[in-house]
This record gives structure tokens, C-alpha cells and sequence, in this order.
């Protein structure tokens, strides 16, 4: 099969793969949804990685993901820097943020920081990763537009942290060669390194 024929493929796959976990993600009672995101969050308090790490650098969540106000509020307790994506065009950026009140509405409906705040410079930290679907092997499916590949490929010493709930794993997801793939992913039930 051609490159191109494959590539047709695999966004074909993932188009599929995103509608099926879309669908199963808003079927989620929202008590389960606070539960699963706090067990996650437990998980994540407890790594060495977060804990040494002077910045956390992770999206706002919103449509059923899990959910990141606990992360953002231990890091901040915690004396670290927190930052929050913006897209700008076809680029994002983290702004370091010191409370929810450092967010607004923003594109595609999710909150994000408001303008003046200072930009991260993704050098070194946490990265807490949202992801459509992944597999044991570590592949992600994104939201499609490869904002989280292309800020990591320029920002390669931050630790990558996927989070999803297990019923965003799959048996196996279509990878790209440009994919960059989270150090790990941590879910309600498990952490796969």
C-alpha cells in the first residue's frame, strides 16, 4: 500500500476512534467522572516527576476529560508554576496561570489564559497530556489538530504524562511518524510506561 494510501487510512481510523471514545465519554455519570479524575490526580501527586518538577505545564479540561482543577491546585499549593495552553492560529502556547481566574472562554469552548499573562518557556517540567485515545504502546489519537506534537517536538525536556480514563484505551491506535508519544499514560485503573 502507498504511504499516501495509508495515511488516507489512518484518518479514516482515527476519525472513527474519535467518535466512538466521544460517544463513550458523554455517557459518563458525572459522580464517576469526579471519582475517576480524583484517583488519576492521586497518581499524579505521587510521581517523582511531578513532585521534583518546578513547572506543570497541562490542559484545562472540558467535553467529559479528565478533569485537571485538582492538578492545578496541588501544584500551586505546592509553590510550582502552572501553566495553561493558548492556541494562537496554528501554534500553542503556555501562560503561567496562579488561579482558575487567570482563564477565559477560548476557542473550540475551552478556557484558557487571558491576555498579559507571562508565556512559559517549556524548558523543563511536568507536562500533563489530554488525549482522544491511546494503546499500550504508548500511541496517541488527539483532537486532530497536532498542537501537542509540534509544541513537544520544540520542547523536548519536559516529562509527558497522558491522562485518559481506561475507557479511552484501546487494543491498538494508528500512529504517524511525526506522533510524539507521552512517557506515560496514567488512567483511574493503571500507569503504563
Amino acid at each position: 500500500m502507498e504511504a499516501s494510501s495509508i495515511w488516507v487510512k489512518n484518518m479514516e481510523t482515527k476519525q472513527n476512534i474519535r467518535k466512538e471514545i466521544f460517544r463513550r465519554r458523554k455517557l459518563i455519570e458525572r459522580r464517576q467522572l469526579e471519582d475517576d479524575s480524583r484517583k488519576i490526580f492521586e497518581k499524579i501527586r505521587r510521581m517523582p516527576e511531578f513532585v521534583k518538577a518546578g513547572c506543570i505545564y497541562l490542559y484545562i479540561d472540558c467535553k467529559n476529560e479528565v478533569m485537571t482543577e485538582d492538578i492545578v491546585r496541588e501544584a500551586l499549593a505546592l509553590g510550582k508554576k502552572v501553566a495553561a495552553p493558548k492556541v494562537m492560529g496554528k501554534e500553542m502556547l503556555f501562560f503561567e496561570i496562579t488561579s482558575y481566574d487567570d482563564l477565559e472562554p477560548g476557542g473550540f469552548g475551552i478556557r484558557e489564559p487571558k491576555e498579559g499573562l507571562p508565556l512559559a518557556d517549556g524548558e523543563e517540567g511536568f507536562m500533563v497530556m489530554p488525549g482522544v485515545a491511546f494503546d499500550q504502546k504508548k500511541h496517541r489519537v488527539g483532537y486532530g489538530g497536532g498542537f501537542y506534537d509540534r509544541y513537544l517536538m520544540l520542547h523536548t525536556n519536559l516529562y509527558k504524562a497522558a491522562i485518559a480514563f481506561e475507557l479511552q484505551m484501546m487494543d491498538e491506535v494508528p500512529s504517524e511518524p511525526t506522533d510524539i508519544y507521552p512517557d506515560c499514560i496514567i488512567t483511574e485503573k493503571n500507569i503504563y510506561k
